[in-house]
């Protein structure tokens, strides 16, 4: 009990005097940098441009299986 007393007690003090052994910076820096304009060319293929179209909305080629359940009870009463 003693020992697990001693190590909140520490621990404790280990979090309050943390924060007041920071450095304060005593002056703060400041970068300034100047504007700069940036010009240039939008740069593209020389080649055609393909348009290409749209898949068509299809039937779902899986069927979901309703009696499925049914049957996996006739296979596990057989067991």
């Amino acid at each position: 009990m003693r020992k697990v007393l001693f190590a909140f007690v520490l621990g404790t003090a280990v979090l309050f005097v943390t924060p007041v052994l920071a450095q304060d910076s005593g002056e703060s820096t400041t970068y300034d940098f100047e504007d700069d304009l940036v010009t240039g060319d939008l740069v593209r293929p020389d080649g055609e441009m393909l348009n290409v179209r749209r898949r068509g909305s299809r039937a779902s080629l899986i069927r979901i299986r309703e009696h499925f359940i049914p049957e996996m009870l006739k296979s596990v009463e057989d067991l």
